[in-house]
Parts: C-alpha cells; sequence; structure tokens
C-alpha cells in the first residue's frame, strides 16, 4: 500500500530485454541505500519487486501483463520516473491509499502553464472516469492529486510548483501516456452499487 506521494524522481539506467518481461534498472541512490531485495516500490505507480541492489541502483523485473497495462512498456535510458517505497504500519498518510495496482493507462490531452502553476488535463477510459468525482482523488503517474473537473471523456487537476519540481508531471506534455489509479473506496463503492442493484 502506498499514499501517492512520491519520495524520489529517478533515472532508467537501462531497461534489459528478458522475454517474456524486461528488467529495469534505475538509478536511485536515496531509495537504494534503504532498500532491501524483495522490498514493494511504486514506480510511476506500478508496484513493483526489487530484485537487485548494486550500490546506487535498483532493479525491477516487469512481466508482459504489466508492460501491456501499464506505461512501463515504454521506458527507456533516460527517462525519469516517480518512485515511493511502501507504507509502514504507523506511518502517516499523507495522499490517499493507493495500491500500486494501475487501473488503466490514460494520456495528456491539455496542459494551461500559468507562471509556475499548471493544470493538465487526462483523456481516461469512462469505466475510471465513472469512479472519479470532483475534490475526490485520483493516482496519476502515482502522483496523489486532487481532482478538479471530471466529465465523460477527461478530467483535470491542478499541479502547484513543487509537484511539478518534484515528479515527473513537470515533464509531461500534450500526447504522453500515464498510469491511472482510481481511489480505492470508489470501486468498492461502485461493486457494491452494481451488484446491489442486479
Amino acid at each position: 500500500m502506498f499514499t501517492g506521494l512520491v519520495e524520489a524522481l529517478a533515472e532508467v539506467a537501462e531497461v534489459v530485454s528478458q522475454p517474456p518481461g524486461v528488467r529495469i534498472a534505475l538509478r536511485a541512490a536515496r531509495v537504494a541505500a534503504a532498500a532491501q531485495i524483495g522490498d514493494s516500490i511504486a514506480m510511476n505507480g506500478c508496484c513493483l519487486t526489487v530484485v537487485r541492489i548494486d550500490e546506487e541502483k535498483l532493479e525491477f523485473e516487469a512481466g508482459a501483463e504489466t508492460l501491456a497495462c501499464t506505461s512501463l512498456g515504454t521506458l527507456s535510458a533516460g527517462d525519469y520516473v516517480n518512485l515511493e517505497t511502501a507504507l509502514h504500519a504507523g506511518d502517516p498518510i499523507g495522499g490517499h491509499y493507493v495500491t500500486g495496482h494501475v487501473d488503466a493507462v490514460g494520456w495528456v490531452d491539455e496542459r494551461r502553464d500559468d507562471r509556475e502553476w499548471c493544470t493538465m488535463c487526462f483523456r481516461a477510459p469512462r469505466a475510471q472516469l465513472r469512479q472519479m468525482a470532483s475534490k475526490g482523488s485520483v493516482a496519476v503517474d502515482g502522483v496523489s492529486l486532487t481532482l478538479v473537473d471530471v466529465t465523460e471523456e477527461r478530467f483535470s487537476v491542478t499541479l502547484i510548483p513543487h509537484t511539478l519540481e518534484v515528479t515527473t508531471l513537470g515533464k509531461r506534455r500534450v500526447g504522453d501516456r500515464v498510469n491511472l489509479e482510481t481511489d480505492v473506496l470508489a470501486k468498492y463503492v461502485e461493486h457494491q452499487l452494481e451488484n446491489f442493484s442486479a
């Protein structure tokens, strides 16, 4: 379980083909120093397992399903990703509950910069948009954000200067793919309502 508060912006060192998946190596000195083999770490919102630590590098394996259902399959050396380590019992919850299970891939539909601030609009599948509500929560590339507007085709968020500086969202441009995870509570409510009305 995660909170959507990014702890580090890490550079992809290499992506090695390892059929049917890949091995992803990241330069993340601070996270690597505290990590252990087997730890769960969210990479752009996708929960992965640490399989190797080499000084300042962390390595992960992503299988075919993960590559097909997230944006991780488009990563290459030199790209940057958001990292967050898993919650421990008693840790403060600063964002919202994020499982690290990506629901869908969306894409940046519009970006409006206003000095150091930014309003960003994302296209998303209707199944996920039904689970969103204005002032609710969503994780975009693992970043916990507050929804501003939600329509049948897209949603918007306002990004503060700090978020733009310390996450990959500051580098996102129109057309870029992003990982989306809706609020887990919204999923349970939708599931219960569907079963109740059946």
